[in-house]
C-alpha cells in the first residue's frame, strides 16, 4: 500500500517486540504491574497514532516552547516534587505519579536539533558552541540539582550527536580523563595518580613540543590542566566522604564488592548477579524464578528488570535482547544518517544515543560494572513516564523519517 511507504518496518517492529516482552517480564515479577504496564503501552500507541498524524515540521516549530516547558517542569520539582525511594524528582497527583527529566529529555533533543539545524549555526564559532552547550547545561544541572545524577549522565548522550555535528573529540578525551583519575583515586593513593599524571603529561609535552604553540594562552591552558587533574586526584576521596551514604556506597561496591554492603547498597547488586547466574544457558524458564518469584530483589520490575530475564530466560534470552537492542539503536543511527533534513537527523541521533546510554548503564549496573544511579531499561523497566517518553520519541523520529522518505526534495 502507498500509503506505508516510508514507515520503517524494521524498527517499529523492534518497538513492538521490546514492548510485549518488557510486559511480559514485567507480569513475571508482579502480576498487578504487568496488567498496568500493558495500560501504559496502550495509551502509549494512542500517544504515538496521534503524534504519526500530526504535521512533522510542528515539532521543529514547537521546539522552543517543548523545552521550556520540560526545564520548568524540572524547576518544579524544589517546591512541588515528591520524593520517592530517597529522590525528589517525582509529581504526584493522587495516585499518579509523573518524572518530568523524562520529558525533559524529548525537548531538549529537539531543542538542540532545531537549534543545529539553523543558517546560523557553526560549532567553530564560539557562539554557536556556547549556545549548544547552554541548551544542554540548563536542564542537566537543574536535574543534577534535584539530585539525579543518573538522569544528568543521560545528558552526555547530546554530545554524541554533536560530534557527528562536528564537535572536537577532545572534549570527550578531556571527560574520560577527569573521570578516570576521579575513579582511579579512590583506589589507590593520589599521590601516585598525580606522579602519573605529570609523567604522561611530561612525556605528551615532549613529544609534541615542536609542534605546539607556546603562547601565554597555551602555557596557561596547559599549566591549569595538570593542576586541576592533580587537585581532582587528592580531592577524590574527599569528595566521595560528602556525597550522601547511599550514593557513595554505591561507588564503593566498585572497589571493595557486594558482599561488603549485602544489607546496604549492595543487596540489590548481589541478588541480581545471583538471579542472572542461576538462569545459565537458558533459564529456569517462564515465571519459574527462584530469586523473581521469591521477591529478594527490590523493585525488580524497574531498574533490575534485566535480572529477571537472565533468571528465566538464561544466557540464549538475554543474549538475544542485548542483540534486539543492539540491531534497534544502530537501526536509528542507520535512518538518522540517511536524513535529508539536518533537523531530523539530529534528532535521530540525540534519540539513539540516549537508547544507547539508557542501555549501557542498565545494564552495566545489574552486572556490577557500573554504579547503581536509578537508570531504566529503555521501554522495559516498568513506569509509565518512561515508557510513554521514550514511545514519544519513537514516534516522532519514525514520523520524521517517514515525512522525509515521503519528501520531492
Amino acid at each position: 500500500m502507498k500509503w506505508t511507504e516510508g514507515i520503517d518496518k524494521l524498527g517499529l517492529g523492534l518497538y513492538f517486540l521490546l514492548c510485549i516482552f518488557a510486559i511480559a517480564n514485567i507480569y513475571s515479577v508482579d502480576q498487578k504491574l504487568g496488567e498496568k504496564q500493558l495500560i501504559f503501552f496502550c495509551i502509549s500507541l494512542f500517544v504515538g497514532l496521534i503524534i504519526f498524524v500530526s504535521r512533522s515540521k510542528f515539532f521543529e516549530n514547537m521546539a522552543g516552547i517543548i523545552y521550556i516547558g520540560g526545564v520548568l517542569l524540572l524547576i518544579g520539582l524544589f517546591p512541588f516534587g515528591k520524593e520517592i525511594l530517597g529522590q525528589k524528582n517525582w509529581y504526584k497527583f493522587g495516585s499518579f505519579t509523573m518524572q518530568p527529566v523524562e520529558f525533559a529529555k524529548i525537548g531538549t533533543a529537539l531543542m538542540l536539533a532545531n537549534y543545529v539545524s539553523g543558517p546560523d549555526f557553526n560549532l567553530k564559532n564560539r557562539k554557536s558552541l556556547w549556545t549548544t552547550l547552554a541548551i544542554v547545561g540548563i536542564p542537566a544541572v537543574v536535574v543534577l540539582a534535584i539530585p539525579d545524577v543518573g538522569s544528568m549522565l543521560v545528558f552526555i548522550a547530546f554530545f554524541i550527536a554533536l560530534y557527528r555535528e562536528g564537535l572536537s573529540g577532545l572534549l570527550f578525551g578531556i571527560g574520560f580523563i577527569f573521570a578516570g583519575v576521579f575513579l582511579i583515586s579512590l583506589a589507590i593513593p593520589p599521590v601516585y595518580v598525580v606522579i602519573a599524571v605529570l609523567v604522561i603529561a611530561g612525556v605528551l609535552i615532549a613529544m609534541n613540543y615542536h609542534r605546539m604553540s607556546w603562547d601565554v594562552i597555551s602555557i596557561s591552558g596547559i599549566a591549569g590542566s595538570i593542576l586541576l587533574l592533580c587537585g581532582l586526584a587528592f580531592g577524590s576521596p574527599y569528595i566521595l566522604e560528602k556525597l550522601p551514604k547511599h550514593q557513595r556506597e554505591r561507588i564503593e561496591v566498585l572497589y571493595k564488592g557486594e558482599k561488603a554492603f549485602r544489607d546496604t547498597s549492595g543487596y540489590n547488586l548481589l541478588y541480581s548477579k545471583t538471579a542472572i547466574g542461576s538462569g545459565g544457558l537458558w533459564g529456569k524458564g517462564y515465571r519459574e524464578g527462584s530469586v523473581t518469584q521469591g521477591k529478594f530483589v527490590p523493585e525488580q520490575q524497574t531498574d533490575y528488570i534485566f535480572c529477571a530475564v537472565g533468571e528465566e530466560w538464561g544466557f540464549i534470552g538475554s543474549a538475544i535482547l542485548v542483540l534486539a537492542y543492539v540491531v534497534y539503536i544502530g537501526r536509528i543511527y542507520y535512518l538518522s544518517e540517511q536524513q535529508k533534513s539536518t533537523f531530523n537527523r539530529v534528532f535521530g541521533y540525540c534519540f539513539a544515543s540516549i537508547l544507547l546510554m539508557h542501555f549501557s548503564i542498565n545494564l552495566g549496573m545489574v552486572m556490577g560494572l557500573f554504579p547503581t544511579v536509578g537508570i531504566p531499561l529503555p521501554y522495559f523497566s516498568y513506569g509509565g513516564s518512561s515508557l510513554l517518553a521514550f514511545s514519544m520519541m519513537t514516534f516522532i523520529f519514525f514520523k520524521l523519517n517517514y515525512s522525509d522518505k515521503n519528501s520531492l526534495v
